[in-house]
């Protein structure tokens, strides 16, 4: 499979709008980045996104999943829209690696009092918020690191922000890794941030011979937030709202590693590549589907394949028994949840290329990228010279624990 997901270890909102720059939303099973407004103070106040993934899930990528620790890949955080409203036409969303550890805690937006176990505004993990200065997000945490809002002319250091008043606090995070950001508008609500070259520097501090700044960067994971700009903006942007790892949907946040694992080798005499070309149409079998895999498995999903009219020869056998026949090198798969219809794992030129070898066509699934005891359906892409065919034919299987 070259499409393999992660979910995260912890994630939480945090809130600077006064009253809630104590509150831990560790629970919680919205993630928001929203722009409150204060009768008091006239002012809009911006929250944020944190978010980490396992170290141990991120190496087992690295060390078992790739073809090599070395070899060529892409990596995107995924969210996906709960509930937008007022949201303008385009936006942008930074993710940043975050420079100190914290906590995910246990509060929720109702919880009463507010909980002060895990992340808020001002604190990265749990601490008394009478005692200031406690287990408070740092400023200047080394000379690679920033923090949120800061007088002009002095990055090292929190301050209310002389424009906005906006309160001190609200994480930090690196300054190469820093401002990863992307472009959105009213049509794509669901995020997707191309965060490649933090996870190689993530990977990199596995490893002990090239674990230090800027290469190597320890996981303390990423804080997704507006642009600076957007953030101390004195109106609103909407609200965007995402399910976290907590929500009882199919909607969780990923973290989506992709690479190309596709051999295309054909051996057969007789069988040259992409030998089923033409525009007519093929028939695809999925010839060893066992509909049922448990999550830990990697099976090797097997395509029988054939021309819809096959050419006239003489033979003493039907045409139509041609089952090892080659699509043509630029055939992909799908996968869908059987159902929602929501795209999985999209048709992709790049990452989902059919595989062929001496006994036809095939591609291979990790199941532990996988949501399990879902059902998930298996579709087909086939660009031909003049043509481009969709096969949907219920190839449908199930991952159980």
């Amino acid at each position: 499979m070259a499409y393999y997901s992660i979910f995260p270890e912890k994630d939480t909102t945090i809130y600077s709008h006064p009253d809630r720059i104590n509150l831990n939303t560790g629970q919680d099973e919205i993630l928001e980045l929203v722009h409150e407004h204060s009768t008091s103070t006239g002012f809009y106040y911006p929250s944020r996104i944190l978010l980490k993934w396992k170290d141990s899930e991120i190496k087992d990528i690295f060390a078992n999943k790739l073809p090599n620790p070395t070899a060529s890949y892409s990596a995107s955080i995924e969210l996906f829209a709960a509930e937008h409203t007022n949201v303008s036409d385009t936006y942008i969303i930074s993710a940043s690696l975050v420079s100190e550890s914290w906590e995910a805690g246990s509060g929720r937006w109702e919880a009463t009092p507010t909980s002060s176990d895990g992340a808020t505004w001002i604190y990265k993990k749990t601490s008394s918020i009478t005692t200031p200065g406690i287990d408070s997000w740092d400023a200047y945490f080394g000379p690679q690191s920033t923090g949120s809002f800061y007088a002009s002319g002095d990055q090292y250091n929190f301050h209310n922000h002389a424009e906005t008043g906006f309160p001190s606090g609200g994480g930090n995070w690196y300054f190469l890794y820093g401002g990863i950001t992307e472009v959105f508008d009213k049509d794509n609500r669901d995020i997707d941030i191309n965060v490649t070259t933090a996870i190689t520097a993530i990977s990199n501090s596995y490893t002990a011979n090239n674990n230090s700044y800027p290469a190597a960067i320890p996981n303390n994971g990423f804080i997704l937030h507006k642009s600076g700009r957007t953030e101390q903006f004195t109106a609103s942007f909407g609200e965007l709202k995402y399910f976290s790892n907590e929500t009882h949907t199919i909607y969780p946040p990923k973290l989506t590693f992709k690479w190309d694992d596709s051999d295309y080798h054909p051996l057969i005499t007789g069988y040259p590549s992409g030998n089923l070309g033409g525009t007519d149409g093929w028939f695809i079998t999925l010839v060893n589907n066992k509909k049922t895999f448990q999550r830990e498995s990697k099976p090797r999903f097997r395509i029988a394949a054939r021309k819809r009219y096959p050419d006239r020869i003489f033979t003493t056998s039907s045409n139509f028994l041609d089952e090892k026949g080659y699509l043509p090198t630029s055939s992909y798969y799908s996968i869908r949840d059987a159902h929602t219809d929501e795209i999985i794992i999209p048709f992709d030129t790049e990452y989902t290329k059919l595989s062929a070898d001496n006994s036809g066509m095939y591609f291979d699934l990790f199941m532990e990228g996988f949501q399990p005891e879902r059902y998930y359906k298996i579709l087909f892409k086939i660009a031909g010279l003049n043509d481009i065919q969709i096969i949907d034919d219920d190839y449908h299987f199930k991952i159980v624990r």
